[in-house]
């Protein structure tokens, strides 16, 4: 089993429940733990099944063969095949539709209704997008899309669909927080392929960070983190605040620093963005 443990990329899992714990705190005081606990376990598999199809769509087309700049993978090592990577995949689709339709029917009651059919075609997508972020033919990862793809899911969806799920409506401070956590949700993402640029080019991977460059990236990254404050912020989530020092000394240090010492920078970002939804929702 330990083999199969660097495949699922641990580290990045509390990335994934930030926007699940921010909407659902946002929904205080009327908050069913049932839902809360059915939105992680759905978020962690599509996360996970996320990075297991990112790294069979890599290691198909070779990108991470000569990879330097972080861990080696499963794929990557040898210890796992490809025909254990795909049994695996398929895993976590069939988790990802078991937790989904729990989720769905503990906020609902039913699959016989509007909402109920929504969430259900959400999920059938995000399922969708988990795959197809560097896997098969039609594959947005390599096109630059991945960015919008993460925002949407894994920030927006999260987000206001976990707060959705508690109370049946929708308001706009909540979109704009959801706003606010995808950006360093997104900022994840745009680190890693700064931190993976000159491999990703060599293998066609035309990320959004390559199209920027490396310091059009970096100015990128800095953006995605000031606008998260700046509406939290505005939003009146002073609490957020707490974490501007780590983040202000995150971006000194990826503006000083280059390929793997980047990869150092991932979990300190990664955990930060779960702090801010937890300050956020004080």
């Amino acid at each position: 089993m330990n083999k199969y443990i660097p495949s699922l990329r641990l580290r990045t899992l509390p990335l994934s429940m930030s926007g699940i714990i921010l909407g659902t705190g946002l929904a205080r005081p009327g908050i069913d733990w049932f839902v809360f606990v059915w939105a992680i376990l759905t978020t962690l598999s599509l996360q996970i099944l996320s990075n297991l199809s990112n790294e069979l769509g890599d290691a198909q087309r070779g990108t991470d063969a000569g990879q330097q700049s972080r861990a080696a993978y499963g794929l990557q090592t040898g210890e796992l095949t490809v025909g254990e990577m795909k049994r695996m995949i398929v895993l976590f689709i069939f988790l990802s539709i078991v937790f989904g339709l729990a989720l769905v029917l503990t906020a609902f009651d039913t699959f016989l209704c509007v909402p109920s059919a929504v969430f259900i075609g959400l999920g059938a997508l995000a399922i969708v997008g988990a795959m197809t972020y560097t896997l098969g033919k039609h594959n947005y990862g390599y096109k630059g899309w991945g960015d919008l793809g993460v925002f949407l899911f894994f920030g927006l969806l999260s987000t206001m669909g976990s707060f959705y799920l508690q109370t049946q409506t929708m308001t706009l401070q909540v979109a704009l927080a959801a706003v606010a956590i995808a950006m360093p949700i997104v900022g994840v993402l745009n680190l890693n392929n700064v931190r993976d640029m000159d491999n990703d080019l060599l293998h066609g991977k035309r990320t959004f960070a390559s199209r920027l460059g490396k310091t059009g990236g970096k100015i990128y990254h800095a953006c995605l983190l000031a606008i998260c404050f700046a509406l939290f912020v505005g939003l009146r989530h002073y609490w957020v605040l707490l974490a501007l020092p780590v983040i202000v000394w995150h971006v000194w240090y990826i503006f000083r620093h280059e390929g793997r010492d980047l990869d150092l920078q991932m979990p300190v970002l990664m955990f930060t963005t779960i702090a801010i939804a937890c300050l956020a929702i004080i």
